[in-house]
């Protein structure tokens, strides 16, 4: 009784669909299961293309139109598109340690493609996504950018007043972080189960 207040159902589980619930490891889990999740990777990989799409795609505009012109004024003195190449990681720290930051963001997105194995809840299959997409969008430029392989500089380009410049990419792991930490708050597991605090 203690381990069904523990988890609460949801769509994603037999439980909230008020069957019997069933062992991982029982041959007729395979069809509750794992059609949901199934889509759900498939939402965590939808978002993590559009969000590397959306980077990639504003990073080749701006190295096009931008790099090397004087800074476009969106909001004023507020907001400013403004091309940069940043060696360090997101909004400009560590210039040091570029290689150390690539080696994080790769094996960033080999935890997740492992997770995602386990993975049956909506809003957690967005926040990797997220965090996947983004971390694809700088990786690809540390790995592809001069000054050469790993050591790329990222493109940056958002700039507001008196804060850092950053991209697409980097708002992309910071707003996955942040739900992160939210539904962690909440006790939301990855598998679709919520903790009672």
């Amino acid at each position: 009784m203690a381990e069904a207040e523990r988890i609460i159902g949801t769509p994603d589980t037999p439980e909230a669909a008020g069957a019997e619930p069933e062992q991982p490891d029982q041959p007729g889990q395979s069809e509750a299961t794992r059609p949901r999740g199934k889509r759900r990777i498939a939402v965590l990989f939808a978002v993590a293309t559009f969000a590397y799409l959306l980077d990639l795609g504003s990073k080749l505009l701006v190295v096009a139109k931008l790099e090397h012109h004087a800074p476009i004024e969106i909001i004023g003195d507020w907001l400013k598109f403004e091309a940069i190449r940043n060696a360090g990681a997101a909004f400009g720290f560590g210039e040091a340690f570029t290689v150390i930051f690539t080696v994080i963001a790769a094996a960033v997105i080999v935890v997740i493609a492992r997770l995602a194995r386990k993975l049956y809840s909506l809003p957690w299959a967005i926040a990797l996504g997220l965090l996947l997409g983004g971390a694809l969008g700088n990786l690809t430029d540390r790995i592809f950018r001069s000054p050469g392989i790993f050591e790329g500089a990222v493109v940056d380009f958002i700039a507001p007043k008196g804060f850092a410049v950053f991209n697409l990419a980097d708002s992309a792991i910071v707003c996955g972080g942040i739900l992160i930490v939210l539904l962690s708050f909440k006790g939301l597991d990855p598998d679709g189960t919520v903790h009672k605090g």
